[in-house]
């Protein structure tokens, strides 16, 4: 399973949690990412993106 098709997975496993559970897992995450730019979300899109 390639990068690409993990992510995808991560984020349509994720959307069913935001659905069930009524805190906004995504949107925590989204916020995450913003504020605290993280090293590992970067690699994971330049890796997407050198994919692609």
């Amino acid at each position: 399973m390639n990068i690409r098709t993990k992510s995808i997975f991560v984020l349509i496993l994720l959307g069913i949690v935001d659905v069930v559970i009524p805190i906004p897992i995504i949107g925590l995450m989204l916020i995450y990412v913003i504020v605290q730019k993280p090293s590992w979300f970067l690699d994971l899109a330049q890796e997407i993106y050198r994919l692609g």
